[in-house]
């Protein structure tokens, strides 16, 4: 287990003793769903092309918060801390995720907080995206059809902004403009 320097947040890697029930059950989907292609995901690959990278190398951690925290707060604090934790060097460094189980909070709140909180976490380059059993409104990229931030518990889950992610940064103009800030153009065609 990582604790924060601070001591108001930790972590627990994937194979902790004591990971909690809830991490489990996001870990089982995490490997059993994002880890593995879906026919209606509308492209092949992975449902999420990072997360099997990530666990593969080392760099994916999990954190639970029952009850209702201050999603802020709880929030701020990980994205915070999230360039300090394993691993730090390039390439490896690149599929680092953190993935934070809310399981009292309601999808609506889930999806208020991501929205609140995206501009903060785009401009240090990180994206922050919303999973709940919902049905969440995000839609796929590749079929509208479908929904790929369904979970089985609400989480907030924390990477690295990659060049790919100029699609679900093209509705906010200063979103998109950190966007290019880091990486130009080159996922414009998106």
């Amino acid at each position: 287990m990582l604790s924060h320097p601070a001591g108001d947040v930790s972590l627990f890697e994937p194979g902790h003793p004591d990971l909690p029930p809830a991490a489990e059950v996001v870990l089982a989907w995490a490997r059993s769903y994002l880890c593995r292609p879906h026919p209606d995901l509308g492209r092949g690959g992975d449902v999420c092309p990072y997360t099997a990278l990530s666990l593969e190398r080392g760099g994916l951690f999990l954190a639970v918060h029952p009850g209702r925290p201050d999603l802020r707060a709880v929030m701020t604090a990980y994205r915070d801390w999230f360039p300090e934790l394993p691993p730090r060097a390039w390439p490896a460094a690149r599929y680092r995720t953190v993935l934070v189980v809310l399981p009292d909070v309601p999808p609506g709140e889930i999806d208020r907080a991501q929205r609140e909180l995206k501009p903060g976490f785009v401009e240090r380059g990180l994206m922050i995206g919303e999973f709940h059993p919902g049905p969440p409104s995000a839609q796929g990229l590749w079929n509208a059809d479908f929904r790929p931030m369904r979970s089985p518990l609400p989480l907030l889950a924390v990477r690295h902004m990659v060049a790919a992610d100029a699609p679900f940064l093209r509705s906010d103009p200063e979103q998109l403009a950190a966007y290019r800030r880091r990486f130009g153009d080159r996922g414009a065609h998106r």
